[in-house]
């Protein structure tokens, strides 16, 4: 595998996933509700405890894209040069 081929790789990862991101952001910002009586009625939980959930996986989520994909494609990026 050549480094262009895994340069070219490691974007797409990192656009897809953060287009994730800001999907599952939009999601909650528009219908945050609707996903919370969804939850809550499976699980008993309160607002609060929904928005620590959420938000603390977007944030794990955030950090595996940057750490796996960003970081490598950044490193890839400079050697290249």
């Amino acid at each position: 595998m050549n480094l262009q081929l895994l340069f070219k790789f490691l974007l797409w990862c990192t656009v897809i996933n953060y287009a994730i991101l800001i999907i599952w952001f939009a999601a909650l910002l528009l219908a945050g509700n609707f996903f919370f009586r969804l939850h809550s009625r499976l699980f008993d939980l309160s607002r609060a405890q929904f928005d620590l959930m959420m938000y603390g996986s977007m944030a794990f989520y955030k950090m595996g894209a940057l750490l796996l994909n960003a970081v490598p494609l950044i490193a890839l990026w400079i050697v290249m040069d």
